[in-house]
């Protein structure tokens, strides 16, 4: 599959590096700015979790994109929280592939304040750090930028579909769930650790980040 994707990507115009095993995408990927990587969850050494966390762990934010053949809730929610930027599950069309790799590439960051503060709350988009109070909260890339677009509408109500076309880029129906996924990943991390309930459901909207 890695050398048809590899021929694949090279006639579109892209230059590909290909890695056999996890350990080696982790090191070349470290070394080297790539615009975007598509992971394969299965590899012969260790999955492609780990080697997505390890990545954002040394601070490489390029495009993540994962393959899968596990569609169970509980693998999704583990591939996005280690820092995925999307998924695609196998079998897949390799037109829709090619359409959500240029839909990650193409993003471009939209400007921000240096650091958004929500009560005591603090992201800097710099340093894509996250801090309640004193403690640093450690967020996968895609939790990151969903907090970021909620804090900087902190007090009015986004719905799912204004959250997709932020940080999805609109590359996702918006029907989709997933948008209530992040949202539950984030409330365990930026809520109920702390006894708080910043991050509130309005039945029928969406979604509202308290001052």
């Amino acid at each position: 599959m890695s050398s048809l994707l590899q021929q694949a990507f090279r006639e579109d115009g892209y230059a590909v590096d290909v890695a056999a095993l996890g350990s080696d995408a982790v090191w070349r990927a470290s070394e080297t700015e790539f615009d975007a990587v598509i992971l394969d969850v299965g590899l012969p050494d260790i999955t492609g979790f780990e080697v997505c966390r390890q990545l954002r762990g040394r601070g490489r934010w390029m495009p993540i994109l994962m393959l899968t053949a596990r569609d169970a809730v509980p693998d999704l929610v583990q591939g996005l929280d280690c820092g995925a930027d999307d998924y695609v599950i196998k079998p897949f069309e390799l037109d829709e592939l090619r359409a959500r790799l240029r839909a990650l590439i193409r993003r471009v960051p939209v400007p921000r304040p240096v650091t958004l503060t929500v009560g005591d709350l603090v992201l800097d988009p710099a340093t894509r750090t996250v801090q309640r109070g004193k403690e640093i909260i450690s967020l996968s890339v895609r939790e990151f930028s969903i907090l970021e677009v909620l804090m900087h509408h902190a007090g009015q109500v986004l719905s799912r579909t204004q959250i997709l076309e932020r940080v999805w880029d609109g590359s996702r129906d918006s029907d989709s769930n997933i948008v209530d996924v992040y949202i539950r990943l984030l409330r365990d991390k930026i809520d109920r650790p702390f006894g708080l309930d910043t991050i509130r459901t309005v039945r029928g909207v969406g979604y509202l980040l308290t001052r």
